[in-house]
């Protein structure tokens, strides 16, 4: 029998073609399944033993240490780390804190003394314990294993736009219309900008390296320690300022280059250069941000340095960079750190684009850097000073409420030094006579000051802190006693 008109297939055989498509179907969509299931989904080996790091491979086992180490609170007064010396067990133990000892640092040493030397800026390491996830940083071994990254450079496109957006938006330098130069940390670029600023050493005479009093040693130091043809050490600015406005170019000398420190460290004073003229100007604005200082505008100099030691805390990283404006001074400067290192560690780099980009996130919000740190460091000042202003022996320096562009209202001070002054005849050496009370500090003779000087350094971790009260209140109340007894 034929097929009826139209093809249409005669009743009793349509449930088998429907069987049979139903069956195709099926087995089409069981592929697709597969396929999707083979080609998309992580494999078990993903999965680790709980099947739920979400796809981790060769990152789960550094996740795992990093926060097993995290995990370890210490009693709250020291911590461990991944590098850190291994016990029996093999496992790295706590370091503690100053005046903390014990398996878990919960033996506090009685009398202990004060280190309030070093400018180790251990402040911001609960505000980064807050911010564990956002900061964290897993790398692969194999990342940037060559000598440069993008392009054929030694710095990361990345994080140089980034740090422009950090100074943008904290409002502290203008850097759109400058060039960026990373180093490891701002000491090394200490010697590299004085270097890019010099003449060449067949052209002219050497430049004259010079500070204001009190300065930051370092200048001195190294100026002197590398000991170039095209510079040398000259001291203070208040010996050379009228030879700079006269003259710089003339036959005894080659010029000026004047480190500008603001704020200044030891005194946290903002400063600007003395020295006219063409001399030029390396502006060292380490503690140019708002939980230090106030930000009254912007700066814009032609040489400014950075380091991420102040704004962040990681000191430990080695970061730093310079802003300048003259495109040959630039290259100078990048071509002394090429031959010197080749450049900032990448490693260095890339957690600093991570660390800075949490910063951005939260800059005016609840998770602010540096609303947490004016916060700290104002009430420190406020206690050292409360103390302090009890004594005739020891006194600070004097610093007002500012406006601060970035907080847009009056800020109080929060200096990361105390610029301690001995007050009494005897105490001629006041570095001595607060080492006598149990407190180490910074003698002012190494800022070329007097004796009488000493810096506290009011960086360090809470703990030092209340150790340094602790000894500077027994200073005072001493003083109290024996004025009593002499009576």
């Amino acid at each position: 029998m034929e097929p009826a008109a139209g093809g249409v297939q005669p009743a009793g055989r349509r449930p088998a073609v429907l069987g049979l498509l139903a069956l195709l179907g099926s087995s089409l969509l069981l592929n697709a399944l597969f396929l999707a299931h083979h080609f998309l989904s992580p494999s078990r080996s993903l999965l680790g033993n709980d099947g739920g790091s979400c796809g981790l491979s060769w990152a789960l086992q550094a996740a795992r240490e990093a926060e097993a180490v995290g995990a370890v609170d210490c009693s709250g007064h020291g911590q461990v780390f991944l590098d850190g010396v291994g016990g029996e067990d093999g496992r790295p133990g706590c370091e503690c804190n100053a005046c903390f000892a014990g398996p878990d640092c919960s033996i506090r040493t009685p009398n202990c003394t004060a280190d309030a030397d070093s400018g180790n800026p251990l402040f911001l390491e609960p505000y980064w314990r807050r911010h564990a996830v956002a900061s964290a940083v897993v790398f692969s071994g194999w990342h940037r294993m060559s000598y440069t990254t993008t392009d054929g450079k030694f710095q990361s496109v990345e994080l140089e736009r980034q740090i422009r957006r950090l100074h943008g938006a904290v409002g502290n330098a203008v850097a759109g219309d400058k060039h960026l130069v990373f180093a490891a940390g701002s000491l090394q670029l200490i010697n590299a900008l004085v270097y890019a600023l010099s003449p060449d050493a067949d052209a002219s005479p050497p430049a004259r390296v010079v500070a204001t009093v009190p300065y930051y040693p370092v200048y001195r130091i190294q100026t002197q320690m590398f000991d170039g043809r095209e510079y040398r050490w000259s001291g203070s600015t208040s010996l050379w300022a009228n030879a700079s406005r006269n003259s710089t170019t003339d036959g005894d000398h080659g010029g000026f280059v004047e480190f500008v420190t603001s704020p200044n460290n030891p005194d946290g004073q903002l400063c600007k250069a003395v020295l006219g003229g063409s001399a030029a100007a390396i502006f060292d604005h380490a503690y140019y941000w708002p939980h230090f200082t106030h930000i009254p505008a912007p700066s814009d100099e032609d040489v400014m340095m950075f380091t991420m030691s102040k704004p962040s805390g990681h000191a430990g990283s080695r970061f730093g960079w310079a802003l300048i404006r003259d495109e040959n001074v630039a290259k100078k400067a990048y071509s002394y750190l090429q031959d010197n290192t080749m450049g900032a560690s990448r490693d260095t780099q890339l957690r600093m684009l991570g660390v800075v980009k949490v910063m951005l996130a939260n800059l005016h919000g609840e998770g602010d850097i540096f609303a947490f740190g004016h916060d700290v460091m104002r009430t420190r000042w406020r206690r050292l000073n409360a103390a302090v202003s009890r004594s005739r022996r020891i006194s600070l320096q004097k610093m007002a409420p500012e406006y601060c562009t970035y907080f847009n209202r009056i800020r109080e001070p929060s200096p990361a030094y105390a610029w301690v002054k001995c007050e009494r005849e005897e105490d001629e050496d006041c570095q001595e006579a607060l080492l006598k009370a149990k407190i180490i500090t910074r003698t002012g003779v190494g800022n070329e000051a007097s004796s009488r000087y000493t810096r506290i350094s009011l960086l360090k971790s809470n703990d030092d802190f209340d150790v340094l009260m602790e000894r500077v209140t027994d200073l005072v109340n001493a003083e109290k006693f024996d004025a009593s007894s002499s009576m």
